[in-house]
């Protein structure tokens, strides 16, 4: 099989284990019809896997080599996006493909597991679920509980907008060049949060202002976000939050309540 060289800068690190991919794919069992987005197929381990369930592969690949590989050995079996993940709009793709859902999956370059992250929260509305490989202790973020040390704005976000749960580890010899950690598959379904409908930019906010200053009480972490003290303190009393308690004290339900009461509040109307 023909190979290309990985690409530092692209943070490229081919998954070489034909038996770590067919599990991967296999737990996340595609169906024939469905639309599935590949994040950067490499060499097209997982997508070979992927086309044998009959769905519908969409690969997004941003190395210009990497696409012509997945091109000529796929043909016209799958529709290659060449283009940055980051800059790719899935609403467009699920418009075109006339699904109101797509599925993702991806072995994603681990520096910049965060933002591919919050770029697929961003598109939650047209995306059911995903299975992602990424560096173990990026999952171990995700899935982190409030008042630990891996707890922050990554897991209230995850948390918030989808049940993440991690499946396996995959050791370094399954990937060539091998990385130097541990990699982890994890699996994260989309939750429904019409809770939040409407006011996602204020809990975005209220989110990003509590832990830019985590090592501060939420009622000084705060003070930028809500200028006016009393109506800070009405925010909390409101919302039945302890301002004495900080940003990682706080479970992703009790920050949606925040949210909404501080939406409600107006307070984050000019930010």
């Amino acid at each position: 099989m023909q190979h290309i060289a990985p690409k530092k800068s692209l943070g490229q690190n081919f998954l070489v284990d034909s038996n770590i991919a067919e599990k991967i794919v296999r737990l996340f069992e595609p169906a024939e019809g469905e639309v599935v987005v590949e994040i950067g197929p490499g060499e097209g381990a997982l997508t070979t896997n992927l086309l044998k369930s009959g769905c519908d592969v969409i690969a997004v690949e941003i190395d210009r080599e990497a696409a012509d590989l997945i091109e000529k050995r796929f043909g016209s079996d799958v529709e290659i996006i060449r283009n940055d993940i980051l800059k790719t709009d899935l609403s467009r793709i699920a418009a075109d493909k006339g699904v109101e859902k797509l599925r993702v999956i991806g072995n994603i370059p681990y520096y910049i597991t965060a933002p591919i992250l919050f770029h697929l929260i961003d598109h939650q509305r047209v995306i059911s679920d995903t299975t992602l490989m990424m560096q173990r202790e990026v999952a171990e973020r995700l899935t982190a509980s409030p008042r630990t040390k891996d707890y922050g704005i990554l897991s209230v976000a995850i948390q918030t907008w989808t049940e993440p749960k991690r499946l396996f580890n995959v050791p370094p010899s399954c990937f060539f060049p091998r990385p130097k950690v541990t990699s982890t598959v994890v699996a994260l379904k989309v939750r429904e949060r019409t809770e939040l409908t409407g006011i996602e930019r204020e809990h975005q906010q209220l989110v990003r202002g509590a832990f830019s200053k985590r090592r501060k009480t939420l009622q000084n972490a705060l003070t930028e976000l809500i200028p006016n003290r009393d109506e800070r303190t009405e925010i909390f009393r409101r919302a039945e939050i302890d301002p004495q308690r900080r940003a990682e004290e706080l479970a992703p339900e009790e920050y949606i309540q925040f949210a909404r009461v501080f939406a409600d509040a107006g307070a984050g109307a000019a930010g």
